[in-house]
């Protein structure tokens, strides 16, 4: 589903590439995780992914449509799931999830339709009316993932999509992910929850300045790695210990 051959990028100004002649290819229906410390280049790998960057050198193909000639295509193939909330506060739940429905070119009673069925499958129904204002930070992240799949996309990107949410909307969000999943939706997934990960992703990668380190089945990494008993431990001892802060 997704191919990716020497791909690059190095900022205007910086000293070092954030992304550095990377390869990857993630198979059609996989929960793909990419982990990584602070500052090892996932964001830069997704934002040029979803065509938000251009690469310095290199390319990628989604559904065999390349970067470089089918930009736009390209774009009609994904959704995101933004770390950060991108929703109107002062509109309600409906109407936020009409406005961005109509950015897909959706209208009238089918997007009345998807827009309710999701509120209800994600407990959310009798909120539709209720600005986002109003809204925990778990629910806000349930409508945020209901704007990114309205589309239904084939190939699903989420940063960090249940940071700061409450066990049970977690438990909801990561539930309906594998329903996605099971219906086709291949799914790329960032976290620093890495027993989240461990039990979530069919297969993951480690990245660390710019490069891959290790990939594979999570059950693989951690019976390969010695010493180790969940994937935090291979993180950990992959990456080191050390801090990684940066701003």
């Amino acid at each position: 589903m997704i191919s990716i051959q020497h791909i690059s990028k190095k900022y205007k100004g910086a000293d070092n590439y954030s992304v550095l002649d990377l390869d990857l290819h993630i198979a059609e229906r996989e929960i793909f995780g990419l982990l990584g410390p602070n500052g090892a280049g996932k964001t830069t790998l997704i934002s040029m992914l979803c065509a938000l960057i251009k690469p310095t050198s290199g390319t990628f193909s989604i559904d065999d449509l390349t970067y470089k000639e089918n930009k736009r295509k390209l774009k009609q193939l994904i959704g995101i799931v933004p770390q950060e909330y991108a929703l109107y506060p002062s509109l309600t739940a409906f109407e936020n999830l009409q406005y961005f429905g109509s950015m897909y070119g959706l209208k009238g009673k089918e997007l009345h339709d998807k827009i309710t069925n999701f509120l209800e499958h994600l407990g959310l129904g009798k909120f539709a009316n209720k600005r986002i204002e109003t809204f925990s930070g778990g629910m806000k992240r349930r409508v945020n993932l209901i704007a990114s799949i309205l589309h239904e996309p084939k190939v699903l990107f989420l940063d960090e999509p249940t940071v700061g949410v409450d066990v049970q909307s977690k438990n909801v969000i990561i539930q309906f992910l594998q329903e996605l999943n099971a219906k086709g939706t291949t799914i790329i997934y960032t976290s620093h929850h890495l027993n989240e990960a461990e039990n979530f992703c069919t297969k993951v990668a480690i990245i660390d300045h710019g490069k891959i380190i290790v990939e594979g089945e999570p059950a693989h990494l951690i019976h390969t790695n010695e010493g180790a008993h969940s994937l935090e431990d291979v993180f950990l001892s992959l990456t080191g210990k050390a801090l990684r802060d940066h701003a």
